[in-house]
């Protein structure tokens, strides 16, 4: 009796840890971004499967395409996402939310860049939650002729930092500017490391260098200092990560070459290579990184077959 009623408790643990499994959720879009978001999912954060898409047709802003969607996973389940709604023009970014990634709430155009009349773009919204203040951080790249030292840079090309916060995706707080490392910069990811320890991955968007870089800061907000040497190649892009096993593996659009290149690290200090260990759905494009649940991911594969 003792060892058919351990039997039937074996299997209810294992059972309870399988509902609780999590896979990785990689966005993503398609030339020429009129069709929306895109979707692929890993067991082991390398091998990425095609969930194929559109799963939200972009409705909002002037050029209704749908750039480098971020997405974060939120209290209660709840999964946030922002997207470049143009390439030039514009003074926002779109939003939506979901819990399953199928079913959207109406999309919002957010006009964060408003109060600035010569703003030449909204770029690459990155969408971080911060727990410790329990608010939502968007960051963007955008370009305001004549306000900074342009270098290299064309005016209309020389781009900075910029955030705003909320807590409800109703109520934002006044945009303020995130980074101004000194040089054109766009592509910025938040990465907590631990309390009081934070990085931020960093695209250099000068014309000679056009690479990835990583500064440091105590808060998500920074400021971000001791700015790295680059680490990738020339003309990379689109950041995004997962950490695993005690590494954080920083995965980025290698568009010189049309293809997706990963690097691994511990530190943000050395970095490896790991691009022969990845496998990503062809024409994917710069996304970012979530988890889902087994019963998000069930229906996914589902509602994939009808594509």
């Amino acid at each position: 009796m003792m060892k058919k009623l351990a039997v039937v408790l074996l299997i209810f643990i294992g059972f309870g840890c399988a509902s609780k499994q999590e896979y990785y959720l990689f966005t993503s879009f398609r030339e020429p971004a009129t069709d929306g978001l895109y979707l692929a999912y890993s067991e082991d954060g390398y091998q990425w499967e095609d969930l194929k898409g559109p799963y939200l047709k972009p409705e909002t802003g002037a050029s209704k395409i749908m750039r480098d969607p971020s997405i974060v996973r939120g209290k209660d389940d709840v999964y946030h996402m922002v997207w470049t709604t143009e390439w030039r023009g514009g003074n926002g970014f779109g939003y939506a939310s979901s819990t399953d990634l199928i079913n959207w709430s109406e999309q919002q155009y957010i006009p964060v860049m408003q109060h600035e009349p010569d703003v030449v773009n909204v770029w690459a919204p990155e969408i971080f939650y911060d727990d410790e203040a329990d608010r939502y951080i968007i960051i963007w790249a955008s370009t305001i002729p004549f306000r900074y030292e342009k270098g290299a840079e064309d005016e209309e090309n020389n781009h900075r930092m910029y955030y705003t916060t909320t807590k409800d995706f109703k109520i934002f707080s006044d945009t303020k500017l995130f980074l101004e490392p000194g040089f054109s910069v766009i592509d910025c990811v938040i990465v907590k490391r631990a309390k009081d320890d934070y990085a931020l991955i960093i695209k250099d968007n000068t014309r000679p260098n056009r690479n990835l870089k990583v500064g440091f800061g105590k808060t998500p907000l920074g400021p971000f200092t001791n700015i790295s040497e680059p680490y990738t190649g020339f003309l990379s892009e689109g950041p995004s990560f997962i950490k695993k096993d005690g590494k954080y593996v920083i995965y980025y659009d290698n568009y010189g070459e049309k293809n997706y290149k990963a690097v691994s690290t511990e530190d943000f200090k050395t970095f490896e290579d790991v691009s022969s260990e990845i496998s990503l759905p062809e024409g994917h494009k710069h996304g970012t990184i979530t988890t889902i649940s087994k019963s998000v991911l069930s229906k996914l594969i589902e509602k994939s077959k009808e594509k």
